[in-house]
């Protein structure tokens, strides 16, 4: 199920704002406003849920959705077990009988049968039926539903209905300016400006390239995880390479073509083959 629920007394996740999203989660939050937010990987939009939970002081339950979660998971299912059947709810569930958010990552992953669920939660009802226990459930005040996922990455078959998006309040996510790229960096990693520079060159650098056929360009999380390499002392080319370029592709040739790319914001000149 990969549910979990994180405890709203956490120390509060660090994030650095890019725009006035702060202020339109909060606003949503007043007015139980469901929440879509939509965005390409690894920009931060689970980040700024857990901060956003921290903030508000609320409890929050996470489902990363995946090909074979069904409605069941997210409401729950009875059990069997010592001679008993007992019913077990789920992390939605759950959510709506004790309040906080209840997050649903990459949404579009999960089967179409979960849509139908949210539905009801989604709108002036704000209530969960459960049909297998006959319970109607109404979200209490303290109830938020937030979902994301990725537009870009999806297909004809796995993609959001218009009579879902048009149930949500929506806040779209892109990869920031580089100077707030930079302060994301340092604020996160500790490393020093220089670095943080040079690594957002090379992520704007392989943004911007056309001719190299990538899936996914780079995520500001795959920075972050090349200036932790290179703070305990990994070279920086070795820590891009390892966190970057094999990150984004399988292709000799074009992970040849981004290290081309490393090398020359990095300054490094790679040894000479005889």
């Amino acid at each position: 199920m990969n549910a979990i629920h994180e405890p709203a007394s956490a120390a509060h996740p660090y994030y650095e704002p890019v725009g006035d999203e702060v202020t339109l989660f909060e606003h949503a939050w007043r007015n139980r406003l469901p929440l879509l937010i939509k965005g390409p990987t690894g920009v931060g939009k689970t980040r700024f849920v857990a901060h956003m939970a921290a903030r508000l002081d609320l409890p929050l339950h996470t489902v990363a959705c995946h090909d074979d979660l069904t409605a069941a998971d997210l409401v729950g299912r009875h059990l069997i077990g010592d001679g008993e059947t007992r019913w077990c709810d789920g992390p939605l569930t759950r959510a709506v009988r004790e309040g906080g958010i209840c997050y649903l990552d990459e949404v579009v992953e999960a089967r179409r049968d979960t849509t139908v669920v949210i539905h009801p939660l989604a709108d002036d009802r704000r209530m969960l039926p459960i049909d297998r226990t006959g319970e109607l459930l109404a979200a209490p005040p303290g109830f938020m539903l937030v979902m994301s996922y990725n537009p870009g990455y999806q297909n004809f078959l796995k993609g959001l209905k218009p009579s879902t998006r048009q149930r949500f309040v929506s806040l779209r996510f892109d990869f920031p300016s580089a100077e707030r790229e930079e302060a994301i960096l340092r604020g996160e990693t500790g490393c020093d400006g220089m670095l943080a520079r040079q690594l957002v060159s090379i992520a704007n650098s392989l943004r911007r390239l056309k001719d190299v056929d990538l899936e996914e360009v780079v995520s500001t999380r795959l920075l972050v995880y090349a200036a932790r390499l290179t703070g305990t002392g990994m070279a920086p080319t070795i820590a891009c390479r390892s966190a970057i370029v094999d990150s984004l592709t399988d292709d000799p040739e074009v992970a040849e073509a981004l290290a081309e790319v490393v090398d020359a914001t990095l300054g490094h000149r790679p040894a000479r083959r005889d």
